[in-house]
């Protein structure tokens, strides 16, 4: 009974032995008396007890490896930690059990290697800015180097570059720099534009400003141009004689006396002939014209007189505040025979 038991339990642990089931996507190889016999592909398969080797599961989906940070120098000298992330996968089973002893050990030291060479060739400022020419040229000679060991890599990431803390001090520094010279120089665009439109703005209103003023003063010029005009025509037409003038000359002399700086004024001799021929108007009747017609004679001679009593007046009361503005000053008088032909009045210093 003891002889049938163990031979039963042989039994069953050799029928246990001999079927071996393989899940999906994965693969083990088999050794016939220390020799590679085949391959197991996943469902139920049958080897031969204690003849056949059955070896570990190799895995056939694709595999995410991350290293860790690697020291790598650059062009420039400088020290750079890279962290990077490897994307392979087995395709060949019977090539990365047999012709690599370690095909994950393999794989990273060819990354570091393949790494140091690429970024070796690289300046700080390249090798930050330049992943994916890095990540390219490791896939190529990865793929290239691992095909042999029946993998292949998809994909070689760079997960992190570490520059040195003094490096990264001044990047620091260099990019606050470089912010504010960006502001600065925003601020001088703005400062700059709201120049130009100010000025802009002050040239416009200085035209408007010049076109109006231009304006106004031939507009005051046309009106002065026409007001003389119509003096000039309204004298002409009513035909004035010396009288007339000489009266005018009386009704502007008090207005040379009221300036306040007037200390010393002169008479000139045309006053006592302008004086008599004003009385002599008087006497005599004014010839008619046509802008006397509804007037008489006897009325504008009344007329005339008041105008004249008024300016002899208003003069004498400008002689007066004169005389009295300045004591050590007097004026004199001309004689009516000493005046030349036309008007001179003589100079005082």
């Amino acid at each position: 009974m003891i002889a049938g038991l163990l031979i039963a339990l042989l039994a069953i642990f050799t029928v246990l032995r001999a079927v071996r089931i393989v899940p999906q996507a994965r693969a083990r190889n088999v050794e016939r008396l220390g020799r590679y016999h085949r391959t197991l592909q996943p469902g139920l398969n049958f080897v031969i007890p204690y003849i056949d080797r059955v070896y570990p599961k190799i895995d056939l989906r694709e595999q995410v490896v991350s290293f860790p940070p690697q020291p790598v120098i650059t062009e420039d000298n400088l020290v750079v930690e890279i962290d990077t992330v490897l994307y392979f996968q087995v395709t060949d089973p019977r090539a990365a059990a047999y012709e690599i002893a370690n095909y994950l050990n393999a794989v990273e030291h060819l990354t570091v290697t393949t790494l140091r060479n690429v970024v070796g060739s690289m300046d700080l400022e390249c090798t930050l800015t330049s992943r994916d020419t890095i990540n390219s040229q490791l896939r190529g000679v990865l793929d290239d180097a691992t095909g042999k060991w029946g993998l292949h890599v998809n994909r070689v990431e760079i997960k992190a570059i570490d520059p040195p803390q003094t490096i990264k001090d001044a990047m620091e520094k260099q990019m606050r720099a470089e912010r504010d010279k960006r502001a600065v120089i925003l601020g001088a665009e703005g400062k700059r534009q709201s120049q130009i439109l100010t000025a802009e703005g002050d040239k416009q209103a200085a035209v408007l400003r010049a076109e109006g003023n231009r304006s106004a003063e031939i507009l005051k010029a046309e009106g002065q141009s026409r007001a003389i005009d119509q003096v000039f025509q309204a004298v002409h037409r009513n035909d004035p004689d010396p009288k007339l003038l000489a009266y005018q000359y009386l009704q502007v002399l008090p207005q040379l006396a009221q300036g306040s700086g007037n200390t010393f004024w002169v008479i000139p001799g045309e006053v006592t002939a302008a004086l008599q021929g004003v009385s002599r108007a008087f006497t005599e009747a004014l010839p008619k014209s046509t802008a006397t017609h509804a007037t008489s004679s006897d009325e504008v001679s009344a007329l005339a007189a008041d105008d004249a009593a008024q300016a002899a007046e208003a003069a004498a009361a400008a002689v007066a505040d004169a005389a009295k503005t300045d004591d050590t000053h007097h004026i004199p008088t001309q004689r009516a025979d000493q005046h030349a032909v036309g008007m001179g009045p003589s100079a005082a210093s």
